[in-house]
């Protein structure tokens, strides 16, 4: 139901054509390799982020606390720089560093249930499908996956081509893989 809501608002925000629903399974196919990236999945866990492209436990071990920031003596500001990645020690940094929400984890779930779980706004942060476009297309956050740093890979396509497959994805009606 929530993808039917999705194309209505999809196609009077972006002037795009409709997408079939099998452009719009293509388009997530796409998607999918970006949001199942390393840059992406190591935040959006249940209790702790994971470091690096193998996706290790976090060294020092932290928690993700009561505001996703991480609890009392181990905030993520303490390590993390909201400006941006530290050249020296190599520790990474962007705007608004945390977990994502804990209704946002995609620790475990299948291409499919993070499409469902994009879709639905009472798990993607209360996002209408243009203001996810907007998440995915200007978010800093999200940015810095494409500038990691040293040593990290960035995510394996070009943002505004992201972007673009969001727009098919949901202008087709958001379909998902089982």
């Amino acid at each position: 139901m929530a993808a039917l809501i999705w194309t209505a608002n999809n196609n009077a925000s972006y002037g795009q054509a409709r997408a079939t629903a099998a452009e719009s399974l293509a388009a997530w196919d796409k998607i999918a390799t970006a949001v199942e990236h390393p840059r992406c999945l190591n935040c959006h866990q249940v209790d702790s982020p994971v470091q690096g492209d193998t996706r290790r436990l976090h060294v020092p071990l932290v928690v993700r606390g009561d505001d996703n920031m991480g609890v009392t003596g181990m905030r993520c500001t303490n390590c993390h720089s909201q400006t941006g990645n530290n050249p020296t020690s190599g520790v990474p940094g962007a705007p608004h560093w945390s977990l994502a929400p804990l209704e946002m984890s995609w620790q475990g779930l299948s291409s499919g249930d993070i499409c469902r779980q994009i879709l639905d706004p009472a798990r993607n942060g209360n996002r209408t499908a243009e203001q996810m476009v907007t998440h995915f297309a200007e978010d800093e956050l999200v940015g810095w996956g494409w500038a990691p740093g040293a040593g990290r890979e960035a995510v394996p396509m070009p943002r505004a081509e992201l972007v673009d497959h969001v727009k098919t994805w949901l202008a087709g009606g958001g379909e998902c893989p089982q």
